[in-house]
């Protein structure tokens, strides 16, 4: 079925519904990204508003106004001036599209290939209804004057796009690797909405509602929706029941503040939708630097409003994870958020700053032992930057060996450093402790994944998605391994970053769709050229062209910097292999291969049925190192099964 558009200078992709202006992605809200595709596929044709009305809301009644908002929304984006038009009005009945419409079916690949995928956590956490929302808060559009009031505030707002690792849901006593995991009570806070609004302040909004977020987080007994998912929410007049209804959740919290100079006001409500009451409501001044103190409060306020008997261990936890610094606080926030980006070593100097003012947050420590592990793997960091990420995770289990958000963090960096029988042990505990935590659910099936284990490994990832279907962490593998390509493609999440969009790339590849692989390689590398995963996707791309040469002087390039700066993990050199195998350089791709399985990668039946090792399985040497993989994929089946 054709479903790509050319016009102008834009593309429309009707599957993975987005819009790009060359290679940069346009977002577009759902309804209006609708109401452009109905006028594309009727180029030519009027349209009437009733059927648009009729088509684009199908779900419910709306009135003209909505329509034309729309139309309006789109001639902004698409650059409609008054001697170039793309959308042509017809007077008092509706709207026909008047460019020239184009229709791409994709082209065949000369080249077949098939991924691998490597998986790293990402940070962000995506609601997966948004189209490729950037989600970059750079430092520099912070306003100029740095007061000491600010800083404590000021990068709470970026954890709206953070990762929301610390949902506890509620647990049962029974053996958490046999069961399914029953359904949480579940809470959203939405951003407060700023009664005077301000540049200045809005950010206040959705940063003391993730703050409140984070904090609730530590009860098992309740689900808290992660800050992405309630971001939209940000100073609109919402219907509770709507809203509950579109986040799956019984009960709301709503507030909104006012800032007077030095003084704010706080002004919140906790709604059960269901019953259509007010649990509880309360107002609350203080002076702009009491921030923390005023999200304690309202924190206590909800445990107290849902009557959660709250466990000596869970009571212990909110003390024991309250940070004691608003500065080395903010310095964290920021830090955390900037991890996965192009600005990692932005991150790293963060949270470096965090520990020096705080040195007893753990949870400061843990996400510098992250930043130093991706900066390692990704970034080309070596040896130095994962001896660093050890010595920082270990400092912050010593400071709390119950967060489980450190464990299951810790378990990655284990996994992805030849210490995967070391990651299985903390992971099972954790479900032991909290069967409904999906992070806990997803990082054993990346454990999994790495020995092999791929029914296994799709069984716990799905079991994570069944209790928190956005979860947007390391990238859903397992599927690619076993073969199951569509459903890899369908699982990435749409977000605007190289990391995923190289992953998507290599699906289409591999599905030789060339038109969409090759935008989405373009797209990886022009965003973060820098990152290991943009410059394989560039030799792929380059080998899509037929400039075999050029990519194998990159490729080797790539392999030149990991043998001066090395890491241990084997899935990344895996990568390498299959990439040597493309291009016909079976000696180093056998070497690589060899390697991987040394470094704790032994995904055997993928190693076995994996086509892009096609060019290998004639050299003798195959068959020694696929007996190896073998070995080790069966000792672990024997510990673990």
């Amino acid at each position: 079925m054709d479903t790509i558009f050319t016009f102008a200078n834009f593309r429309l992709d009707a599957v993975e519904r987005l819009l790009f202006s060359g290679v940069s992605v346009i977002t577009l809200p759902p309804k209006v990204f609708d109401t452009l595709l109905m006028l594309v596929k009727n180029a030519g044709h009027v349209l009437s508003k009733e059927k648009m009305l009729a088509e684009i809301w199908d779900d419910s009644f709306v009135e003209e106004n909505n329509l034309a908002q729309n139309i309006s929304h789109l001639r902004r984006v698409l650059g409609e001036t008054d001697d170039v038009k793309l959308i042509e009005t017809v007077p008092k009945y509706g709207y026909r599209f008047v460019a020239e419409v184009s229709i791409d079916a994709g082209s065949e690949l000369r080249t077949e290939v098939f991924e691998t995928s490597h998986g790293r956590i990402y940070i962000h956490d995506g609601s997966g209804d948004e189209q490729f929302q950037g989600l970059s808060v750079p430092a520099a559009r912070l306003p100029a004057k740095k007061t000491r009031g600010y800083y404590i505030l000021a990068a709470g707002v970026i954890l709206a796009f953070a990762f929301a690792v610390t949902l506890y849901y509620f647990t049962s006593s029974e053996n958490a690797k046999a069961q399914t995991p029953q359904k949480p009570r579940a809470l959203a806070i939405l951003p407060f909405r700023n009664l005077r609004p301000d540049a200045a302040t809005d950010f206040l909004g959705s940063s003391m509602a993730d703050s409140i977020t984070s904090k609730l987080g530590n009860i098992h007994m309740l689900v808290v929706r992660p800050s992405s998912a309630v971001e939209k929410y940000r100073n609109q007049e919402i219907d509770p029941r709507t809203v509950a209804n579109e986040l799956n959740v019984d009960k709301l919290l709503t507030g909104s503040f006012l800032k007077d100079g030095d003084d704010l006001r706080v002004t919140t409500q906790l709604i059960d939708v269901n019953a259509n009451g007010i649990l509880w409501n309360g107002m609350i001044d203080m002076k702009y630097d009491k921030v923390l103190a005023m999200e304690d409060r309202v924190a206590e306020e909800i445990i107290k409003g849902l009557r959660l008997n709250l466990s000596p261990l869970e009571t212990d936890r909110l003390k024991m994870d309250a940070p004691q610094n608003p500065l080395a606080y903010e310095s964290f926030l920021r830090g955390r958020y900037l991890i996965s980006s192009n600005e990692h070593t932005t991150a790293i100097k963060l949270l470096e700053e965090s520990v020096r003012l705080d040195p007893n947050y753990a949870l400061a420590w843990t996400y510098l032992g992250k930043a130093y592990s991706v900066n390692g793997s990704q970034y080309f960091g070596g040896r130095e930057f994962h001896d660093k990420a050890q010595a920082a995770y270990d400092k912050a289990i010593a400071l709390n060996p119950q967060q489980v958000e450190t464990r299951v963090l810790l378990a990655n960096f284990l996994t992805e450093n030849d210490r995967v029988e070391e990651a299985v042990p903390i992971l099972r505990k954790a479900l032991d402790e909290n069967p409904n935590h999906p992070f806990a659910h997803w990082e054993l099936s990346y454990a999994y994944r790495y020995a092999g284990m791929l029914d296994e490994s799709i069984t716990e990832g799905e079991n994570a998605l069944q209790i928190y279907a956005h979860l947007t962490g390391h990238l859903f593998n397992s599927y690619m391994y076993a073969g199951q390509y569509e459903k890899f493609l369908t699982s990435l999440p749409m977000q605007d970053n190289a990391y995923t969009l190289f992953y998507r790339g290599l699906g289409n590849y591999y599905l030789k769709d060339w038109t969409r692989a090759s935008v989405y390689f373009d797209r990886a590398y022009q965003l973060d050229p820098s990152a290991l995963v943009s410059q394989l996707g560039h030799v792929f791309r380059l080998t899509m062209d037929g400039h075999n040469r050029e990519a194998i002087e990159l490729l080797r390039s790539i392999d030149s910097k990991l043998e001066q700066d090395p890491v241990e993990d084997g899935e990344l050199t895996y990568k390498l292999a299959q990439a040597y195998s493309l291009l016909g350089d079976n000696k180093s791709a056998l070497r690589l291969l060899e390697k991987s399985t040394e470094q704790g990668f032994f995904c055997y039946p993928y190693f076995t049925s994996d086509p892009l090792l096609d060019n290998l399985r004639r050299e003798s040497q195959y068959a020694t190192l696929i007996e190896q993989s073998r070995q080790r994929h069966e000792q672990f089946k024997r510990k673990f099964f």
